[in-house]
Formats: structure tokens, C-alpha cells, sequence
């Protein structure tokens, strides 16, 4: 029998790449995103030790300092879909070389904001170029990597990155003079990826026909808005009307979104995909990753600084501990590959973080920072697992042509789950009856929603 080349047009179309696209470079794309990636990510978590210094320049008050961490996680979550499904139908280089400009330029700007709204606005441009960047950034590497043994090997470098860049984030922004310069350094960073980026990386697709989908984005879009300012106003009562109103807009909102990707002809998200146990594991595994891990580690640093009274740069060498491990593991992941399936190390993932908080309990009121380190070890072990295998069940839980829309599905789940565990976070911390005793009902929700995402993902298993 006679098969096709793997260098010919049909080949091409086979694996769902347009004819035009020139042959990838593996080396050279897997360096590039992995940077870029890890740019975004310390974009994402400098204000974890920033924050209070932050707030203090822009005279933000307590009840609206979640709008300063939630800024980049909404742009993220509001923005991963369309950048997935733009990706995989108008160019994963394109969009990949559009998002790491536009982090360039919008941190750089958040650099000059003078006010709340300012600095708010300036962080969801940065998730939504952030957005652009990690959505693209798994469709360019299965493209460049198309053998299962190279596939896993680029996702666990890429996933090592993501942990890299949570780890380097707060010290570079602890480190540096002013959190300002922080902003200022991180954006030429991404601009100089940037223009790296352009003589690199080769372009890659795999277009389906159809008109970008907007209205979907738009009601996406909308309902995250809707959700994330009722989290934040529950804060002083949710019983009240302004947030009921906004709840019941977010649900009006989703499901407005579901009947459009039902009537488009490109949707967003292929909804076919909810039927499949891997696809929800996948999401699960994203969502609650969001839900119990990062949306914790992004105001626990705010809350030992003020009640333990450490410093940024303290806080951010503490954090190095939990961050540098879940590097550090995420780069072994691929090892477990065949004899460990990802959500396996998924659900392991969960229970490590959930053990780790557990041990965490009363940190805050002991006064010494040292009470934190058995839970920073084992919490980084546990994030690494997490980081290490998501990005691989992500692009096998959904076609292969289709990978940037999988990859963005997934971190869909896990920045909504950030920005609404964000909110939830400083909501329950804030209104315990001190700091303290917030801090170990924050630990405690967190604990819960850890159990709770490492049953979900051992569930989820194709019959």
C-alpha cells in the first residue's frame, strides 16, 4: 500500500494543518513559549507581594484591593476561548505574537496608572494578551512536536515554565526598587520575546471556515464580569439586591452563551466535548486548580505581610520555597508518563496541597514564618503535579487539530476558578474577627476545595 509522504499537501491536510505553513522549529518554538509563558505568569503574580504598596499608591481601600489581583485572571478567563479558537483558525503564530506584544505594551502602561480603575483596567489588558499567549502556546508546540514522545516532552517543559514563572514573579517584583519598575522590567521582557518571536516561530493552523464568534465572547465575557463583581460586593452582605441581580445576569448570561455555540458554525468551545470524561477531568482538573491553589497563594503573601510582618522581598524568598519545588517537580512529570495516567497525578496533586494547608493552620497567629515551611514543601510538591500534567491532558482531551481551543478551555476553568477563589478568598479572610482567624478559614475553604477537586478528577474516567 501506498501511504503519503509527510512532506506533501495531502499529508498536510491529513494532519490538519494548512499546506502554506512552514515546517516548525521544535527547538526554537519550545524556547520561545516557554519564556513567554513564564513572562506572563510573573506578570500574573507580581502583585502577590506587591500588593499592599500597590494599594497604598493608588489609595485603594480594603474591599476593593480583589480588583487589583483579579484584574489579570479575568482578562485570562474572559479571553481563552477566542484566543484558542483564533489560534487553531487564523494562525497560532499570529495570535502568540499579538498577545506577547500587547503584555509588553500593557504592562509597561500598568507601570504609569495613578488609580484603582487605572491599574484594573491595565491588568485585564494583561490577562487578555496573557490570554493570547498561553491559548496559542500549546497549539504552536503540538504543531512542532507531533510524535507522542516529543509531545510529552514540550508539554512537561512548558508546564515547568508555568510553576517557573509563578516562582520568579514575586521575587523579581520583591527585588526590584519599586513595584512600578517591577511593571517596567516585566514589559520589555515580553517585548523582547516579541521581536524574537517574529524571525523564530513558523506558522501553523487548522482552519475550520466561519466568522470569529463574537457574540459568544461577548456574553463569555460579560457573565465572568457579572460573577466576579457579585463575589466581590458579597463581601459586605449576599443577601443584598445589587448582588442577586448580578448572579442571576451571570446565569442569564451562560446560558445566552451555550445557545450561541449551539447556533454558531465556529463556536468558541465545541460543546460535544462535555459528553467526554477526559475533557471534564481536564476542566475539572483547571477549575479547581484555580479554585483552591492559586486563588490562596495570591493573597496569603498580602496576609503573613500583615500579620507577620515580613517584608515583600521576606515574603517573596518564603514563597520561593512552594513555587521553586513546584518547578522543580513539574520538570519530572514526563517520567510518570505510561505508568501513571495525568489525572491520577492530578487527584495526588489536590491531596499534597490539601495535606499542606491543613499543616498551615495557625501559622499567621504564631508569629513565626518558620510554621509555614512543612506546608510550603509539600504544597510544592503538589502544585507541580498539577502544573506538570495539565497542560498534557489538556491537548489529549480534545482532537489534535484543536489543541490551542483545549488548551484554552482548560485555563478558562482555572482562571475562572482564580478569580472567583480570589473573591471568595479575601471575602472569608477579611471577615473573620482578625486577620489571624481569617487566615485559617481561608486555609480551611481552601483544604475543602482541594478534597473536593481530587475526588472530581479521579470520577471523571472514560467508561
Amino acid at each position: 500500500m501506498t501511504g503519503l509522504d509527510s512532506t506533501t499537501p495531502a499529508a498536510t491536510a491529513v494532519r490538519g494543518e494548512t499546506a502554506r505553513d512552514a515546517p516548525a522549529r521544535p527547538r526554537a518554538t519550545l524556547a520561545l513559549t516557554s519564556a513567554a509563558t513564564a513572562v506572563a505568569l510573573m506578570t500574573y503574580t507580581a502583585p502577590m507581594v506587591t500588593l499592599r504598596d500597590t494599594a497604598t499608591a493608588l489609595h485603594t481601600p480594603l474591599s476593593a484591593q480583589a480588583w487589583l489581583l483579579n484584574g489579570s485572571p479575568l482578562g485570562l478567563a474572559a479571553l481563552l476561548l477566542v484566543a484558542g479558537s483564533l489560534a487553531d483558525d487564523h494562525g497560532r503564530r499570529r495570535v502568540f505574537l499579538a498577545g506577547t506584544l500587547a503584555l509588553g505594551l500593557t504592562t509597561a502602561l500598568g507601570a504609569l496608572t495613578t488609580s484603582t480603575w487605572q491599574f484594573t483596567l491595565a491588568r485585564i489588558a494583561q490577562g487578555a494578551a496573557s490570554a493570547a499567549i498561553l491559548a496559542s502556546s500549546l497549539g504552536l508546540l503540538v504543531a512542532a512536536f507531533p510524535a507522542p514522545r516529543g509531545r510529552l516532552h514540550a508539554t512537561g517543559v512548558w508546564g515547568a515554565f508555568v510553576s517557573g514563572g509563578i516562582a520568579v514573579g514575586p521575587v523579581v517584583a520583591g527585588g526590584l526598587p519599586t513595584w512600578r519598575i517591577a511593571y517596567g522590567v516585566l514589559g520589555a521582557a515580553a517585548l523582547l520575546l516579541a521581536a524574537l518571536g517574529t524571525r523564530a516561530l513558523t506558522e501553523s493552523r487548522a482552519p475550520r471556515g466561519g466568522r470569529p464568534d463574537i457574540l459568544g465572547a461577548l456574553a463569555f465575557g460579560l457573565a465572568l464580569v457579572a460573577l466576579l463583581a457579585a463575589l466581590t460586593l458579597g463581601r459586605d452582605g449576599w443577601l443584598r439586591a445589587p448582588v442577586g441581580l448580578l448572579l442571576t445576569a451571570a446565569l442569564a448570561l451562560i446560558a445566552l452563551f451555550v445557545a450561541v455555540e449551539h447556533r454558531t458554525g465556529a463556536p468558541m468551545i465545541d460543546l460535544g466535548l462535555l459528553r467526554h470524561a477526559r475533557f471534564l477531568a481536564s476542566a475539572a482538573g483547571g477549575l479547581f486548580t484555580g479554585l483552591s491553589v492559586i486563588a490562596l497563594f495570591s493573597f496569603l503573601p498580602t496576609l503573613l505581610q500583615q500579620t507577620l510582618r515580613l517584608s515583600p522581598m521576606d515574603t517573596a524568598w518564603l514563597f520561593l520555597l512552594w513555587s521553586g519545588l513546584s518547578f522543580t517537580v513539574a520538570l519530572q512529570v514526563k517520567h510518570l508518563a505510561g505508568r501513571v495516567a495525568p489525572r491520577v497525578q492530578l487527584a495526588v496533586g489536590f491531596a499534597l496541597h490539601t495535606v499542606a494547608v491543613l499543616t498551615m493552620l495557625g501559622a499567621a497567629a504564631s508569629g513565626s514564618w518558620t510554621r509555614l515551611l512543612p506546608g510550603l514543601i509539600v504544597g510544592g510538591a503538589g502544585s507541580g503535579l498539577l502544573n506538570g500534567a495539565l497542560p498534557l491532558l489538556a491537548v489529549e482531551s480534545v482532537p489534535r487539530e484543536r489543541a490551542a481551543m483545549g488548551s484554552g478551555a482548560q485555563q478558562t476553568f482555572r482562571y475562572i476558578g482564580s478569580s472567583a477563589g480570589v473573591a471568595l478568598t479575601i471575602a472569608v479572610a477579611t471577615s473573620a474577627r482578625n486577620l489571624a482567624a481569617g487566615a485559617d478559614i481561608a486555609l480551611l475553604v481552601s483544604a475543602g476545595l482541594g478534597a473536593v477537586g481530587a475526588v472530581s478528577v479521579l470520577v471523571l474516567r472514560e467508561r
